[in-house]
């Protein structure tokens, strides 16, 4: 037995001695009181097909807006001036789907606009004007002006379409389309070529049937007395009670050629030179005067406003929408161009 002690003694020291370094070693940081740690803050980033850019420099993309009554320039966030855009150029009390369809007509249409190089008519620094040259666009204080009362929950249905459609656009082959859109059709919409001279692949004539029921701009009537009539289309008319003759119409059932004494001018050219809301027109003599009916507003390619409307009343959604005016486009992340944007900045 008394041998055995000195082991243990010798046991419980050496035990002593490994338990109580580490105690010594941290015992003079022990009273010492944080002051710093290792903190890891690392910036947000987005995945763009193969690139990589921050969630700040995509929200810094600024549309400069030339003011046309101001005679300014004016930078707003992309997303902002999209807001401006699609109040101004849909009715805000339209279905959420249709106004979700306009967000990504006017996202598609700047971003395409941003990334080419093209500013004719502009001033320089614009990227875009606030007409119908490029898109309408108003701004939050105009807007108030305009919805008095109706603002707040006409600018939450609108900010609601951006949001939920936030960053989409329309592409065909891999790149932007030109996402063209108009008021009210005639009951169809029109191939590109046989208003404008491009030809779009996805700017096909279709069906558009909601119009008529939907729009109150379906059909128009406007009176030019004779005179104005013959020195604006700079024709003579006869005495006889026809007046011109229609020898060809576009795929969308508007007036292709008009023949009037011997001259031919095409349905655009009469829409515009005799200010009508549409190609699709008809009219008569009474006296002196011509009496001029038309059908649809706008120039009929690509997306129809209260078609769109019509079908989101069906229970059709934005993506329905936008594939059945466009054919052949798909929806997808503007990331890649929102790239190309932030790197020009």
């Amino acid at each position: 037995m008394k041998a055995i002690k000195p082991m243990i003694i010798l046991f419980i020291a050496v035990a002593f001695v490994i338990i109580m370094i580490p105690a010594v070693l941290v015992l003079p940081f022990s009273n010492d009181k944080t002051s710093g740690e290792l903190a890891e803050q690392l910036e947000k980033k987005v995945k763009k097909e193969g690139n990589e850019v921050s969630a700040n420099e995509m929200n810094s993309v600024e549309v400069a807006v030339y003011r046309s009554n101001a005679k300014k320039i004016e930078k707003v966030p992309m997303e902002t001036y999209l807001t401006g855009v699609v109040a101004s150029e849909m009715p805000a009390d339209f279905e959420e789907e249709a106004l979700k369809a306009q967000a990504l007509t006017a996202r598609t249409y700047i971003v395409n606009q941003l990334i080419g190089e093209s500013r004719s008519g502009l001033p320089d620094g614009a990227d875009v004007s606030d007409t119908v040259m490029h898109q309408v666009y108003k701004n939050d204080d105009e807007l108030k002006n305009q919805w008095g009362s109706e603002y707040k929950s006409k600018m939450k249905k609108i900010s609601k379409a951006i949001k939920e459609t936030e960053g989409q656009i329309l592409t065909y082959d891999g790149k932007p389309i030109t996402a063209t859109f108009f008021s009210t059709s005639n009951g169809y919409t029109e191939n590109s070529e046989d208003y404008w001279q491009a030809d779009f692949p996805y700017l096909r004539s279709v069906s558009s049937p909601w119009d008529k029921e939907e729009s109150p701009k379906f059909y128009n009537k406007v009176v030019v007395n004779t005179a104005d009539f013959e020195n604006k289309l700079g024709v003579s008319l006869s005495s006889g009670t026809t007046i011109g003759t229609v020898v060809e119409r576009t795929s969308g059932n508007r007036v292709g050629i008009v023949e009037i004494g011997g001259k031919k001018l095409t349905g655009k050219q009469i829409r515009e030179k005799l200010g009508l809301t549409s190609s699709d027109f008809n009219w008569e003599r009474q006296g002196n005067r011509i009496v001029i009916t038309t059908k649809g507003s706008g120039h009929g390619v690509g997306m129809s406003q209260y078609g769109a409307n019509g079908m989101a009343r069906e229970g059709k959604n934005y993506e329905d929408i936008v594939k059945y005016y466009y054919k052949g486009v798909k929806v997808q992340s503007s990331n890649k161009w929102l790239n190309t944007m932030t790197a020009k900045k």
